[in-house]
């Protein structure tokens, strides 16, 4: 006698849905204006929080006084003779170290929101991909121009007469926020791959520290080893550093200039891929 066991079928589980992905079917991709206007959202969002958090803003408002200050009067007359003789050696330098500590800031700052779940958020939203991450890079660029100009003004106010007149001031105000922005997608690109906000300031700490003293920002470059010298001379933060004395201390725009830019230019195309890249993976 033989038995026959008839299995029964089992009800399918219930699915689960993505809310990004049935807004990405159902959304139109959006236009070159409305991904400019969401992304000038999120940069007003970043204004916000920084008004909204004081304390994102002191190493914009405090840092170039303390540092512009400190290093006059504790190394003008060491390595200069006098405090007056080393500030236009030290003001470009401290714009420099001014604009990479701001926009260190940036990666720490996308690493906390991604942490919180900010831009999981993001992705149920019906906006531009990019806008979340565009938004803040276009935020700093007011606190960098801050910074440099707060640097500038101390230098001034302790005896910096730069040669370079106002238009000189401007020209190398304008070039130390473009190495900042430029330099920030450095940091972003480590928030998108760090895996937590200390980790990130960590590695940012390692990266800006070697960069801003192993250059020509506050001593002369003749005056180090043979073997420092040949570092400094290639590291890109002292043609930066070089080409804003020649702005500020003469007004000239000579090859330091088109060094610091193209070096600028080099650091955005090699960096604002990887970073784009490593942020969508996560949106």
């Amino acid at each position: 006698m033989t038995t026959t066991s008839t299995a029964t079928p089992t009800a399918p589980g219930p699915r689960r849905v993505d809310p990004s992905a049935v807004v990405a079917r159902t959304t139109s991709h959006p236009s070159f204006q409305e991904t400019w206007v969401q992304t000038l959202a999120m940069a007003w969002r970043g204004l916000k929080k920084m008004r909204r958090k004081p304390e994102q803003f002191f190493d914009v408002l405090i840092q170039p006084l303390l540092f512009t200050a400190m290093f006059a009067f504790i190394f003008g007359g060491a390595i200069s003779g006098s405090v007056s003789d080393y500030l236009p050696v030290l003001i470009p330098g401290i714009l420099a170290q001014t604009a990479m500590t701001v926009c260190m800031a940036t990666g720490v700052q996308l690493r906390e929101d991604m942490d919180k779940g900010v831009f999981d958020r993001f992705k149920s939203l019906p906006i531009a991909r990019i806008a979340p991450l565009a938004g803040p890079m276009i935020a700093d660029l007011i606190r960098y121009g801050i910074a440099s100009v707060l640097t500038v003004a101390t230098g001034l106010a302790i005896g910096y007469r730069p040669g370079g007149g106002v238009l000189g001031c401007v020209g190398g105000v304008a070039l130390t926020v473009v190495a900042g922005w430029s330099l920030a997608w450095i940091f972003t690109w480590l928030g998108t791959i760090a895996r937590s906000a200390q980790s990130v300031q960590g590695i940012s700490m390692m990266i800006m520290f070697p960069l801003t003293f192993l250059s020509n920002a506050f001593v002369p470059a003749d005056t180090l080893p043979d073997w420092l010298e040949a570092f400094v001379k290639v590291n890109p933060v002292s043609h930066v550093v070089s080409a804003v004395r020649d702005l500020l201390n003469d007004g000239a725009v000579t090859g330091e200039v088109g060094w610091a830019v193209f070096g600028c230019a080099v650091v955005v195309a090699i960096f604002a891929p990887l970073a784009v890249r490593s942020y969508s993976r996560k949106m």
